[in-house]
């Protein structure tokens, strides 16, 4: 079929970039299964594989669809009538009292769910993408990953979960030392290194070397890409049990508490965790083939006008 995906962000990514990771996952993945595959993305935005129109948000989206188009992935609500077969991928929280219409996918079930949908799609990721995980490498420190700008991802409580074991160190892929916007936080402890917005062989190479992830997020957590990134180098969670981390993360794969003592004790037991089975999980389940295969049957079913 024509599949055109429609996101706000200039694809490729090159550092972060959580959602347009999937996004540009999904579409490989589509276009490797013979569908013919199309963008509507920000100037700037280029593709090998695929046509990409550049979305001119002055203009009525209608008008900016190519006739030949089958159905239409939208990544955010359009907020407007759309003229051909469509389907929405909600990526973050919304008004969770707000009717949500029959053809919007959310990330996780417990995602869905707070919005009154049963219909979820695990983001899933090219594990072709990334470097192998080295399970032989010494493990040095742990790790926190996300937008650390964001309050409710919760680095100063990663950071206070570190330095109340007696010598763990943290790595933060996402943050800086000192953030002024964050009410002048500042973070002097040596055991706490920051590597800001990472991307590429440096990022995989600190996951690689990290014991696992510290995630106690305040919000629930619609999937977090960060869960699975981790887990594929063999790195055990240890969070909050916060919106789809109870549905993702059981206990053969870390540790959810929203007491921060007891995370500290159970990390100070991370190498009960079989890190194998740690990257197996990660790479069996959420993995863009699974990802594509399931909006595939989500396309067929609005496209026979279900």
């Amino acid at each position: 079929m024509n599949i055109l995906l429609v996101h706000d962000q200039k694809l490729p990514v090159f550092t972060y970039g959580g959602t347009e990771r999937v996004v540009w996952s999904l579409a490989k993945e589509l276009h490797e299964m013979g569908h013919q595959i199309s963008f509507l993305l920000p100037k700037g935005s280029t593709c090998a594989f695929a046509k990409v129109y550049t979305w001119d948000t002055s203009k009525e989206i209608n008008g900016q669809i190519p006739e030949h188009i089958d159905v239409v992935h939208f990544q955010k609500d359009p907020q407007q009538v759309i003229n051909k077969p469509f389907i929405v991928t909600i990526h973050g929280n919304g008004n969770e009292h707000k009717e949500i219409p029959e053809n919007y996918v959310f990330v996780s079930k417990d995602h869905a769910n707070r919005h009154g949908s049963q219909h979820f799609v695990y983001n899933g990721l090219d594990w072709n993408d990334y470097t192998k995980p080295d399970f032989g490498m010494k493990r040095t420190h742990f790790h926190f990953l996300g937008n650390a700008a964001w309050r409710v991802k919760n680095v100063r409580g990663a950071i206070n979960i570190i330095k109340e074991t007696p010598k763990e160190e943290l790595a933060v892929l996402g943050g800086v030392r000192f953030n002024f916007k964050m009410g002048l936080r500042f973070t002097f402890s040596p055991r706490i290194k920051f590597y800001g917005m990472v991307g590429g062989q440096q990022k995989f190479d600190l996951l690689n070397r990290s014991k696992g992830l510290i995630f106690p997020v305040l919000w629930p957590e619609p999937f977090g890409l960060a869960l699975t990134e981790s887990l594929f180098y063999g790195c055990p969670v240890f969070g909050t049990p916060n919106g789809s981390l109870p549905e993702l993360i059981t206990s053969e794969f870390g540790y959810l508490s929203h007491n921060s003592s007891d995370i500290v004790e159970a990390i100070s037991h991370v190498d009960s965790y079989d890190r194998k089975k740690c990257h197996e999980y990660a790479r069996d389940v959420f993995n863009s083939t699974t990802m594509a295969k399931n909006y595939v049957k989500a396309y067929e079913k609005v496209l026979n006008t279900h």
